[in-house]
């Protein structure tokens, strides 16, 4: 070919295609034919999980428990205790905080607080929270339930979502109330965040007479919808690794639906506070609407709820401190949040309590 002269169309586009691969540019988007994968490239998982790495979760473990004991000093009790479960007599690790000043037998009302995440642990954004509480006369217990991380494969691989896991907090109460004789078992309240919430619920559900009261923020509710919305193989992976459901929502309904909240609202028997927030990406409202709206109209003198629009933070808006100081964010949403449920559960648990509220010496 002469110079100036076009090259063929056919030659045109294989130096288009070379250019762009310099480029990293894939080549089918030059030349219009999106490639077909394979049949084993189809069937293959596209990301494969790493194994779960138990020591450095052990590691990670001891570092907030470091953070705990440097955060409770001057402020309140605390010790690490462990305590069977009624489901199958497995250890169940927990933290275990009380006021600095015990005032006797019964004098104090209980809390069992219930962490969010699957795959969690008592974190260290919950440290100016606990304070507070054991500063008003509370004594703390928070469980590391089944399929929490850091205690090693046993407790990592008896997950049970919905199932034995709120078995593992129940427990909590029989424990506190031996261990702690301050503690009056009349005035048990139970508090969870996100999936620590829905187990907050199912707990209360299932034992209508073991607690006085109970908070359920940012709550699974309805399996149904969740696995629908986010997807069903990936959420099955994460909250049933050993298929102890058994199955889809299509195949074991009644499965799904007895780890479902929302199904057993009418169960309520005591006082319930809920709080959501409308722009969640977690627990999204379409899903936690689903709850407040059957509260709403089976409990309304029962069940407090509130809609938060907009919190800054979405899902973790009430919870959310400083990595450095462990100072609460203290935006409005979080304050209002907090203050809320700090008068639910005196107006609930400690009505006219001997005791008058602690102050931190500083």
């Amino acid at each position: 070919m002469s110079a100036g002269t076009p090259a063929p169309p056919g030659v045109a586009r294989l130096v288009w295609v070379f250019l762009l691969s310099l480029l990293a540019v894939p080549a089918w988007w030059a030349t219009g034919q999106v490639p077909v994968p394979s049949r084993d490239e189809r069937s293959a998982p596209r990301v494969r999980a790493l194994p779960p790495d138990f020591e450095q979760m052990r590691r990670q473990q001891a570092e907030t428990d470091r953070i705990w004991q440097v955060a409770a000093s001057g402020y309140m009790q605390m010790e690490k205790v462990v305590y069977r479960s009624q489901s199958g007599g497995l250890e169940i690790p927990a933290f275990l905080f009380q006021p600095l000043r015990l005032t006797g037998p019964r004098q104090h009302a209980g809390l069992i607080w219930v962490h969010e995440n699957i795959r969690g642990h008592v974190y260290e954004h919950y440290v100016p929270f606990v304070r507070l509480a054991t500063a008003k006369g509370f004594v703390v217990i928070a469980p590391e339930y089944r399929g929490s991380i850091g205690y090693g494969r046993q407790l990592y691989d008896a997950i049970d979502y919905g199932g034995a896991e709120v078995d593992d907090v129940v427990s909590a109460v029989e424990f506190l109330t031996a261990r702690v004789p301050d503690v009056d078992p009349k005035r048990i309240g139970i508090i969870g965040w996100s999936h620590g919430g829905m187990i907050t619920l199912l707990a209360i559900f299932r034992n209508p007479s073991t607690f006085a009261s109970a908070v359920a923020i940012a709550p699974v509710t309805n399996l149904f919808h969740r696995l629908a919305y986010k997807g069903i193989e990936e959420q099955r992976a994460q909250i049933d690794p050993h298929n102890r459901f058994g199955g889809t929502p299509a195949q074991r309904p009644a499965v799904y639906r007895d780890r479902s909240p929302l199904f057993h609202v009418d169960k309520l028997r005591i006082p319930l506070r809920v709080h959501i927030a409308d722009n969640d990406q977690d627990v999204n409202v379409e899903e936690a609407m689903q709850l407040v709206d059957a509260l709403r109209a089976r409990h309304p003198t029962l069940a407090e709820t509130e809609v938060f629009r907009n919190p800054p933070g979405g899902h973790l808006f009430d919870r959310r401190v400083s990595a450095h100081t462990l100072e609460p964010e203290n935006t409005p949403a979080q304050r209002e949040s907090w203050d809320k449920v700090w008068a639910f559960f005196e107006r609930t648990l400690l009505g006219s309590a001997p005791w008058a509220p602690q102050r931190a010496p500083k």
